[in-house]
């Protein structure tokens, strides 16, 4: 294999003899790469792995503890690449800042994304103050994003390579942590992440990659949730827009907006979507399709990565959508043309191109007037 797949620019000069990088290591392939090719370039390299869930307790199986063995991982990686390892448990904040908060998200009716306020708080926040506590140059991550210095400081890409690209989850980065911050595997697609692996032989290159959140598993989030909260499923009508009682539910915690699937009230005459969730009176709104049509959302919250003023924009928000074009107008987001499935709760991250401009949190959005939903 060739010197060219191990190139990986760290932003921090032609000779980094004498600097100091803390990689996050989670025990995966990803950071486990980056904290191999920050060994490669010469600098002292310190890998730090943050403690943060037992995921044992939350799959209720003996002997799963996940968390361990990504532990257990990363130093592994670390031994083998010769560089110094260090744990530190987060698990009470962990919980606190991203697990209830997601709970509490669940029980209101709205749609959280826990990967965002991790990386807001305990990930980036708390790895922060650690990395200057060990006197580091730079904080690298496993993320698929780019970090681009642009003619007024850094800026924050999309990766190279759009099925990977972390970008939306990252939004909420703010200009001093993206000064420090170093992303190596943004212009990499991963087969070549999982070939330096392999090459290296790190015990993690065939290791699969986590696909859900990591305190669910199994994807159950009801059941997480009715852990946290006991008192989460609190039943009520499902009711159509036009005001028809249809069913019953058995909390709002097993719905979302968009949702099709589950709802158990056949026999209508077109297929019926959530349209919201009401908290307040506990009940399940449904319609027709083109009611999930919004026009427009109000945005909180906000961290811009640059003056974004009253502008034209491509717009993302959900994880898996294409960005679409809106323009942004004080708080709120007005697309060109109405955009499904925009639930409260949700982040809303805008781009210039491949440049992220920031983003906030949907808060309301406007509704398609009945007429047009029929």
């Amino acid at each position: 294999m060739t010197d060219d797949i191990y190139h990986s620019d760290f932003q921090l000069g032609p000779d980094l003899k004498g600097k100091r990088i803390v990689v996050a290591m989670s025990g995966g392939v990803d950071s486990s790469v980056v904290a191999a090719l920050a060994a490669r370039t010469g600098a002292e390299t310190i890998g730090v792995t943050l403690q943060l869930y037992d995921h044992g307790s939350a799959v209720k199986r003996a002997g799963a503890c996940c968390a361990g063995q990504d532990i257990r991982d990363a130093r592994a990686v670390a031994d083998k690449l010769g560089i110094a390892h260090y744990v530190f448990d987060h698990e009470s904040r962990f919980r606190e800042s991203v697990i209830d908060h997601f709970a509490d998200e669940y029980m209101a009716g709205r749609t959280p994304i826990p990967c965002v306020r991790c990386n807001m708080g305990v990930k980036f926040t708390d790895l922060f103050r650690l990395a200057r506590e060990l006197g580091a140059d730079c904080l690298a991550t496993g993320h698929y994003v780019r970090r681009v210095e642009g003619p007024s400081g850094a800026e924050l890409h999309r990766a190279a390579d759009p099925a990977r690209d972390q970008s939306y989850f990252l939004f909420a980065t703010t200009q001093d942590q993206l000064d420090f911050l170093r992303f190596p595997l943004g212009g990499m697609p991963k087969p070549q992440v999982r070939a330096i692996a392999q090459e290296m032989g790190l015990i993690v290159a065939l290791k699969p990659d986590s696909q859900d959140i990591c305190f669910v598993p199994d994807g159950d989030y009801a059941s997480v949730v009715r852990k946290i909260r006991p008192d989460a499923e609190i039943g009520g009508d499902i009711v159509h827009l036009d005001g028809r009682i249809l069913g019953q539910h058995k909390g709002l915690i097993h719905y979302t907006v968009g949702q099709r699937k589950g709802l158990e009230v056949g026999g209508q005459p077109v297929p019926l979507y959530v349209i919201r969730l009401d908290a307040a009176t506990q009940r399940v709104i449904v319609g027709p399709r083109a009611a999930l049509a919004v026009p427009a959302a109000r945005i909180i919250d906000a961290n811009w990565l640059c003056d974004i003023g009253n502008r034209s924009v491509m717009a993302k928000v959900r994880s898996m959508s294409r960005p679409v074009p809106a323009r942004l107008e004080g708080e709120w987001l007005r697309f060109d043309t109405p955009e499904y499935g925009v639930a409260p709760g949700q982040a809303a991250v805008l781009y210039d191109g491949d440049r992220v401009l920031g983003g906030g949190w949907i808060e309301e959005t406007i509704a398609v007037e009945m007429a047009s939903a029929a």
